[in-house]
């Protein structure tokens, strides 16, 4: 790998995780069920009260989302730690940050894209506006990769314990408050016919600084992990 060119080394390592995503599309369906199963399940707990439904609308898909990705994170490094390549990995001449990077934007295709695609049908389900629609898959857009990000760096410091979902879900669940929080008040927010750009534009913060910040801080855990 040391003979090619970063960006070279990043798109074949997207496609290396995304050929092995689709050979275990079965174990990846898994977290897109979870998050339909609670958005259906909610409605036939509280029964069919639209404007109770709208309401608690955005709430409930977004902390199904988060749910389903926490669900899904162990996927990032597990493998990889199991079978050596992950150490292949940290000896390369690449950058670990881009790598992880590349890793992490695998990740959020085949986890956080089926969330975005099947989110206006749970919005049907729970009466959410048609005009609150573009804001609810803008929010999704923008706030599921930050959960795959912030995830990453959870799943690096724990890549190397046995049974460490808890630890994980302790030290990420934290973080992903404040995506919860300006998701879930966007989307309620256009329900309402008020302006949604500040919550937005936060999201949209979010996903830079995580961007930024996460692969270099998760290549730091690796670092430590493996050590």
């Amino acid at each position: 790998m040391s003979a090619l060119s970063t960006p070279r080394a990043m798109a074949l390592l997207l496609r290396r995780d995304l050929l092995l995503a689709y050979r275990r599309r079965a174990e990846l369906i898994n977290p897109l069920l979870f998050f339909v199963l609670i958005a259906t399940l909610f409605p036939l707990g509280v029964g069919a009260d639209s404007r109770l439904l709208q309401t608690a609308g955005p709430g409930i898909v977004w902390v199904a989302a988060l749910l389903a990705a926490l669900l899904s994170l162990d996927s990032v490094f597990r493998s990889d730690f199991e079978d050596g390549t992950l150490e292949q990995l940290m000896l390369s001449a690449h950058p670990v940050s881009l790598l992880v990077l590349a890793k992490v934007f695998a990740h959020w295709l085949v986890t956080g894209v089926p969330l975005i695609l099947v989110s206006p049908l749970i919005g049907v389900l729970l009466s959410i506006p048609s005009r609150a629609m573009p804001v609810l898959v803008a929010s999704l857009a923008l706030g599921t990769p930050v959960l795959s990000l912030i995830g990453a760096v959870g799943v690096a410091l724990t890549v190397g314990l046995r049974r460490a979902g808890i630890i994980l879900s302790l030290l990420v669940l934290p973080l992903y408050v404040p995506v919860l929080i300006f998701a879930s008040s966007a989307v309620d927010a256009a329900s309402s016919g008020l302006p949604v750009g500040p919550q937005l534009y936060i999201l949209a913060a979010m996903l830079v600084a995580a961007v930024s910040l996460a692969p270099v801080a998760a290549a730091a855990s690796l670092r430590v992990s493996l050590s």
